[in-house]
């Protein structure tokens, strides 16, 4: 808890650097190529982008922490209220991805450990490989291609707010979820399977198989939860980056999140805009690691003793 907060403002210093060093004009992009020079000095200085560097850092760290990233250059909107728009919209996808994502994970990789000695085992590890290595954006257009265009179940692109109904809204999230579940969940299962048959040599474990218990009553009531401490942190990586947005699954189902302004804004130079959301970004992998520490002492008391 107490490294929050000057993580938070390393993130912060390094994204403004990495934007700000790239040598780019933005007065320049956004007039064109046409603007004259005093044009676009002129727009430089209403920007604030003529002033020394360390300067525009700390207005723009002490707007950041009281929540004001600053005015889009292109819209005029503020940025904070342009990302605070698009969060439903994002964690929609997440959370739909995510539910698909332990649904698939959870039971496949208990299947694949109790099936250990059998057929299914090298089934399971050949799936989770070929999970793991599939693009995402080929997935999503051959899914498109079968069940939006071919069939017609599910909705080429677009978003609908769940406040326009349950089914419009989760049509809409069913393809592009399940193409960010189908690589977590290969991830997920692969390292759920590992953790499993390493608990299964514990001596806690060999005490419930003596006194009787079925193999299966083993893995679930017993051996789950201590192999899912190493599964957490990838999980936690999973939620933080699909809250960040996932920048190629909107961008192909057309969906107005996170990653879909972040693409828009890094197209039209737009500074403040990028440095919002990549910030946004950042302080979600922050968080959920917190989360996810805290949640490690829940689940093995030791850790926190």
């Amino acid at each position: 808890m107490v490294s929050l907060v000057p993580t938070v403002l390393v993130v912060g210093i390094l994204v403004f650097l990495m934007i700000h060093l790239t040598g780019t004009d933005p007065a320049a992009v956004i007039l064109g190529s046409q603007a004259s020079p005093e044009s676009v000095a002129a727009l430089n200085a209403q920007l604030g982008y003529d002033r020394p560097l360390w300067e525009q850092f700390i207005s723009w760290i002490g707007g950041a922490v009281t929540g004001d990233l600053g005015v889009s250059a292109y819209s005029q909107e503020p940025v904070t209220s342009m990302i605070v728009d698009r969060i439903p919209t994002t964690l929609s996808l997440a959370v739909v991805a995510m539910v698909m994502t332990l649904l698939i994970a959870i039971p496949t990789g208990i299947l694949a450990a109790w099936k250990r000695d059998s057929l299914l085992d090298p089934l399971f590890m050949s799936g989770s490989l070929l999970g793991i290595s599939i693009p995402n954006f080929w997935a999503a257009l051959m899914l498109v291609s079968l069940f939006a265009v071919n069939l017609g179940w599910f909705p080429v692109a677009g978003y609908v707010p769940l406040s326009e109904g349950l089914w419009p809204w989760l049509s809409h999230l069913v393809l592009p979820g399940f193409v960010l579940a189908i690589q977590q969940a290969g991830l997920l299962a692969r390292m759920l399977r590992d953790g499993l048959l390493q608990v299964l040599h514990e001596d806690f474990v060999r005490t419930a198989r003596a006194k009787g218990l079925g193999e299966r009553s083993v893995l679930v009531g017993h051996a789950l939860r201590n192999a899912m401490l190493p599964t957490l942190t990838e999980i936690g990586n999973a939620v933080a980056g699909l809250l960040g947005g996932v920048i190629i699954i909107e961008m192909v189902f057309a969906i107005p999140g996170i990653g879909n302004l972040l693409i828009l804004s890094i197209e039209q130079r737009d500074l403040p805009v990028i440095q919002g959301a990549v910030m946004f970004v950042a302080i979600c992998y922050v968080l959920v690691n917190l989360v996810t520490d805290l949640l490690y002492s829940y689940l093995d008391p030791r850790i926190s003793a």
